[in-house]
């Protein structure tokens, strides 16, 4: 299996599709355009707008969608598109080309990470023996986790943020009961942690103090948490960060994973000033009878934008160093 270059690298969410090409394996990454999902009826006009961009042609492309993969084709759980790897090939002119899920992707971009590209939260974070788990905010919730089998890199993908997720304590539970759950007809984790779910947990938070919040959504909460950062959006940003705490802690239970714990994504980043590390040890690790084992879990978060394109890339470079079934999943 091999990636002809030059090689087209595509991270599309529900909100942004983000563009980068690499001419060859040792090449650095040449930032491309970055789309409005919303502005495209597929993801080939998407690729059709971007090719004239470059200035060499592509020869294969490999990207990565917010949503469950079937094989070559994917459909965007948060956006209109449907995606068949097969098609966008034969529109774009492409010898070779792959489709991952956005946070599998994710997964697999960890071993390409460098240090100046993450912040470890509450100690020092070391890579350790064991599944890693990765979990992010954006349009949705994404997690994978990345393990190593007989030396190779695997991904394996979730949609744990369709989870159904319920409240602790009774400050938690009475803002439960103001939660809109019209959506899917059930409170899931991104109901409350997502970009949109910010926003309906700002509402909830006010309701259930007896306020009437704003209608506005998570880009003006997070400016306005930023410009008073003692005020009720502030407030609520803090409260998400311990809600990111406590689910994030049961998944690392649930998949052990012992090597740690990476966060990602659009939104988490913009919300790093109302993060206390302690705060979120604290609720990371309340998972008795295994504190013990949860304090030994390293925790980071990435900084810097777009990494999951120079972890494609390396995808691209060396594809026999994953464990990817590129018979069933590879487009030509």
């Amino acid at each position: 299996m091999n990636f002809p270059f030059p090689v087209l690298l595509c991270d599309i969410g529900g909100t942004n599709a983000r563009f980068a090409l690499a001419r060859s394996p040792a090449a650095p990454l040449e930032y491309g355009p970055h789309l409005k999902t919303g502005d495209y009826p597929s993801f080939e006009a998407a690729v059709a707008n971007a090719l004239p961009r470059l200035d060499v042609k592509p020869r294969s492309l490999i990207a990565c969608a917010a949503g469950p993969v079937n094989g070559r084709s994917v459909r965007l759980t948060n956006a209109a598109w449907s995606i068949d790897g097969v098609n966008v090939a034969e529109a774009a002119g492409l010898g070779q080309g792959l489709l991952l899920n956005d946070f599998e992707a994710q997964a697999l971009a960890l071993p390409a990470l460098q240090p100046a590209w993450t912040k470890p939260i509450g100690g020092p974070f070391d890579t350790k023996p064991g599944a890693q788990l990765i979990l992010g905010l954006g349009t949705g919730l994404g997690a994978a986790a990345l393990l190593e089998i007989e030396g190779r890199h695997f991904a394996l993908a979730s949609e744990a943020g369709h989870m159904d997720f319920g409240p602790v304590g009774a400050e938690q539970a009475a803002i439960w009961r103001h939660l809109d759950a019209s959506e899917h007809g059930r409170i899931s984790v991104e109901t409350v942690l997502s970009g949109a779910g910010l926003a309906r947990l700002h509402r909830a938070r006010c309701a259930a103090a007896g306020r009437i919040a704003p209608d506005f959504d998570e880009v003006a909460l997070i400016e306005n948490a930023h410009t008073q950062p003692n005020g009720e959006e502030a407030k609520t940003l803090r409260l998400a960060w311990t809600l990111v705490a406590r689910f994030t802690g049961d998944l690392t239970l649930a998949l052990l994973a012992k090597g740690g714990v990476t966060f990602s994504g659009g939104v988490l980043p913009r919300l790093a000033d109302f993060l206390d590390p302690h705060e979120f040890r604290a609720h990371f690790e309340d998972k008795a009878p295994f504190g013990d084992m949860m304090r030994g879990i390293g925790a980071r978060l990435i900084i810097a934008e777009d990494v999951v394109l120079p972890g494609m890339a390396a995808i691209a470079a060396a594809p026999q160093a994953y464990a990817i079934d590129y018979a069933r999943r590879a487009w030509r």
